[in-house]
């Protein structure tokens, strides 16, 4: 006999939504639920877009910027390994090209980690994506020039609130190492001249654009007005480098580090960018300012078998 009112039948509970994962020959890109978003190249392991939910770009890409493998991508977060600026004369690094070969190498896509095992609870809310360089995936010209044997695992982190990323290095050769690494940050902004870096006064630094001499920061806050190329050194990775807006002081971006104490501000200004033939268009200087957390004021000897490990978490004005 039918009944008028049948017990509803005992669904099975709705797994929640996961992050997801687009990949391809050159690029992954890996997506939240909510809409936060981030695109890695596989070129240098080179993170060129880190989008918000509501859409809005966090990181600088130069408009003409090289994404075919050809150059190192101008813009995003290249990886600086293992050695930073021009190779110093007389050392094992000296016939590497400028800032190494890690952002110039193909690195491979090592897969997705899961928020839990990124150390969160809230299991859809975060992605990790990791990326493996070692010596074999080395260029023989890079192989020639850096004959040691690595392994590298540079891992992104994807959050509602931030984005992360570290350096894993491991020496699997028989003979200790020195390495510098930096994470070449460029940071999107509306206007250069609207922003201001904070907690840095009092810190020593390296003043590349006056001939490499040492300076002491005594401002409360950093303006940019002109070329800016600088080594902060020595910080305490657990105080942030604020951008800060210079109307109401208010952070646009902070960035906090691990095991990387010395902080690089960059921005080429005026005539700089017009002379660099992958930055465009010539008045996106004002768009734009890198802080790049790193280990390159000095070296980082790594023995046989040993391991280093350093990264960065950058938060957005949400």
């Amino acid at each position: 006999m039918e009944r008028s009112k049948k017990p509803s039948a005992i669904g099975v509970g709705a797994s929640l939504p996961q992050p997801s994962i687009s990949i391809n020959d050159k690029t992954v890109e890996a997506r939240l639920p909510t809409g936060e978003s981030v695109t890695v190249y596989l070129y240098g392991a080179t993170v060129t877009s880190w989008k918000l939910a509501d859409g809005q770009e966090q990181l600088f890409l130069s408009d003409k910027a090289h994404l075919d493998g050809s150059k190192p991508i101008r813009g995003g977060i290249p990886v600086v390994f293992p050695v930073f600026g021009p190779p110093p004369p007389n050392h094992p690094t000296s016939a590497l090209p400028q800032h190494g070969f890690a952002r110039n190498s193909t690195w491979e896509f090592l897969g997705k980690s899961s928020s839990e095992s990124a150390g969160r609870k809230d299991g859809d809310d975060a992605v990790k994506l990791d990326f493996g360089l070692s010596r074999g995936m080395l260029s023989e010209e890079f192989q020639k020039a850096w004959p040691y044997d690595f392994g590298l695992v540079y891992s992104v982190t994807l959050t509602k609130e931030s984005l992360g990323t570290s350096l894993h290095v491991q020496n699997e050769g028989s003979d200790n190492f020195d390495f510098q690494v930096l994470m070449h940050t460029y940071l999107n902004i509306e206007d250069i001249t609207q922003i201001n870096l904070q907690n840095l006064s009092s810190h020593e630094y390296v003043d590349k654009t006056l001939n490499g001499t040492a300076h002491t920061d005594s401002s409360p806050t950093l303006p940019i007005t002109g070329e800016t190329d600088r080594v902060y050194k020595a910080l305490d990775p657990a105080v942030p480098i604020v951008v800060a807006s210079a109307a109401d002081n208010k952070p646009v971006f902070s960035v906090t580090r691990e095991g990387l104490s010395d902080v690089v501000v960059w921005n080429p200004w005026i005539e700089k960018a017009k002379g660099m033939a992958d930055f465009g268009p010539d008045e996106a200087y004002k768009k734009m300012i890198c802080v790049e957390a790193g280990s390159v004021a000095g070296w980082q000897t790594l023995e046989a078998g040993d391991s280093w490990e350093g990264g960065q978490t950058i938060r957005p004005r949400l």
